[in-house]
């Protein structure tokens, strides 16, 4: 946590993406604290610094847990009664699963380049893919038809998606770089639920949407994106028909990290949504 709990701004909860990361790579939304916010980051279970269950099957692996251990964090710092939430990608969906459920002290909702819809994520991210140079296209088949997704023919060509589509500042920044560290070290999570790769989404969450849903979505609701975003507008669009109170902002030299790619943009951007609702 960076800032005191005891300030009269309603804290900032931030959930990190993957599923399977680790809260490094968003660490800059504690740079809020600056403006008196409470902000609390932590390492979703299985990844991190907390505790890794590499034994465990996709049965234990769920929305659900995770909502589960958001209530224990909530309770846990006494903040259940007053709190911001801010989900970036897979945090996003579990931002969206969590203000469904119209948990009675949730004053606001950030969607960070997240998704309410898996099977459309897939979508554009196979048309995504067709952008790319054709030998990389080549390569990404051949190895996924193979099995072999851990060959360095494969990183190096999911490299060039990635660079394109999930962080644009090359090299990577510290931040950037120990998060897919970890995720190298410990794929249990992003391998069960995601699959080897961004575009690649073959694990157990490949079917879930919550498009139905987010009519029932009834705080404040700001989603952010990239101009070059994974997270396309295509993907984003059904928060924005199905929200009640959503607005969004569209970050124009962006990727699916405005928070490092635009930094000062973003985190004044969220600041400013977040203080219309404390």
């Amino acid at each position: 946590m960076t800032g005191d709990l005891a300030a009269g701004k309603a804290p900032l909860v931030v959930a990190h993406g993957g599923p399977g990361c680790t809260h490094d790579y968003v660490d800059s939304f504690k740079e809020l604290a600056a403006t008196g916010r409470p902000v609390i980051h932590y390492d979703q279970l299985g990844n991190g610094k907390s505790s890794h269950l590499p034994e465990r099957g996709a049965d234990f692996w769920t929305i659900d847990l995770f909502l589960a251990e958001l209530d224990t964090l909530l309770g846990h710092l006494g903040i259940a009664g007053r709190y911001h939430f801010l989900g970036q990608s897979w945090g996003g969906i579990l931002g969206s699963e969590h203000a469904v459920r119209r948990p009675a002290g949730l004053v606001s909702l950030v969607l960070a380049n997240s998704l309410p819809s898996l099977p459309l994520w897939i979508a554009e991210a196979n048309r995504l893919r067709t952008e790319l140079p054709a030998e990389v296209q080549a390569t990404l088949l051949r190895h996924e038809a193979a099995g072999t997704t851990g060959d360095p023919a494969y990183l190096a060509a999911m490299r060039v998606f990635y660079d394109r589509h999930v962080c644009r500042v090359v090299p990577w920044p510290p931040e950037v770089a120990r998060t897919f560290q970890a995720v190298d070290d410990d794929p249990t999570v992003y391998r069960t639920m995601n699959g080897p790769t961004e575009f690649h989404v073959i694990g157990s969450l490949k079917d879930w949407s919550i498009i139905d849903r987010l009519a029932r979505i009834t705080v404040p609701t700001l989603v952010i994106s990239g101009r070059y975003d994974e997270a396309t507008p295509a993907v984003i669009q059904p928060f924005l028909d199905h929200i009640p109170d959503v607005r969004w902002t569209l970050f124009e030299e962006s990727s699916h990290m405005p928070h490092v790619e635009e930094k000062d943009l973003c985190l004044s951007t969220v600041e400013a949504f977040l203080a219309q609702h404390d």
